[in-house]
């Protein structure tokens, strides 16, 4: 997917790109799959700021996408492929064989026309879903689920793709996009194929305003504010303080670990990402 730049005829446009959306259907999202989405302003229900930097953007409407792929042995044929403003990835509209739609993320090189299925004896092809059993060693895929049945919860944002690396008593070992090795049941399902949009993270905002569209309101930096806000505010006019980086609760905010070692996911990571070693 090419990327659009602009002449630089205000300060703006000067380093503004968006995609040109040119794989795109010109069609309108499919009605039956939309649902109203509400915004909360990163407040809970007694209206506190649990994330902050949340609330405006332009108004959305979610679009339902099947992660499960659970439609066993129903050949399914790609109608349309549409934007989703909901996640960095682009979606498709499956039309199965028994009348039923569906949207899913959008593998890339899969084209209006062509043809899908999820199951054990689907082919090996790209946008296919099968059980981690039934793919091959060094393939790549995405929409990887972390328990059977649970539905995709790893590699679904734009460009993502993990490798299967081997397979020993009933787990895969698989590389993911950040570098990390980790074991997955093998009964769990995988798309074959990379998540399409892949040059998402070559696109410049350009101006303020962009992010605000986005739900993105302004952040102001620790150094810039009082003591009393932030601990690494106050002092003499402009200073640093000396101080390591710390979130506005005292948290370091760089190197520090925060990942409970005892979580049941602990022992299933084989090599950090950060580290780049085996883990015993």
């Amino acid at each position: 997917m090419p990327v659009k730049t602009y002449k630089p005829r205000t300060p703006s446009l000067r380093h503004m790109s968006r995609a040109d959306f040119s794989e795109l259907s010109k069609v309108r999202p499919e009605k039956s799959l939309m649902r109203r989405l509400l915004k909360t302003g990163g407040r809970n229900n007694t209206g506190t700021v649990m994330v902050r930097h949340h609330g405006g953007g332009h108004k959305r409407a979610y679009r339902v996408v099947d992660f499960k792929r659970e439609k066993f042995g129903v050949p399914a044929k790609v109608a349309t492929i549409e934007y989703d403003p909901n996640r960095s990835a682009r979606i498709c509209l499956l039309h199965y064989a028994d009348g039923e739609k569906r949207y899913i993320v959008h593998p890339a090189g899969l084209r209006v026309g062509d043809s899908v299925m999820s199951g054990p004896k689907a082919e090996i092809k790209t946008g296919n879903a099968l059980p981690l059993t039934s793919i091959p060693d060094g393939s790549f895929v995405h929409n990887i689920e972390l328990q059977p049945g649970q539905g995709a919860r790893m590699v679904r944002s734009a460009g993502g793709q993990a490798q299967i690396m081997g397979r020993e008593g009933g787990y895969v070992q698989m590389k993911m996009p950040s570098g990390e090795i980790r074991i997955v049941p093998e009964a769990c399902m995988a798309t074959l194929g990379q998540v399409s949009n892949m040059d998402h993270n070559m696109i410049s905002l350009g101006k303020a305003g962009r992010s605000r569209h986005l739900g993105i309101r302004p952040t102001v930096r620790g150094g810039a504010m009082n003591a009393t806000d932030h601990p690494l505010g106050g002092g003499r006019g402009k200073s640093k303080g000396g101080n390591h980086p710390r979130s506005p609760w005292n948290q370091p905010s760089k190197g520090y670990k925060t990942r409970n070692k005892r979580k049941i996911w602990g022992w299933m990571i084989v090599a950090d990402r950060r580290e780049k070693k085996i883990l015993g």
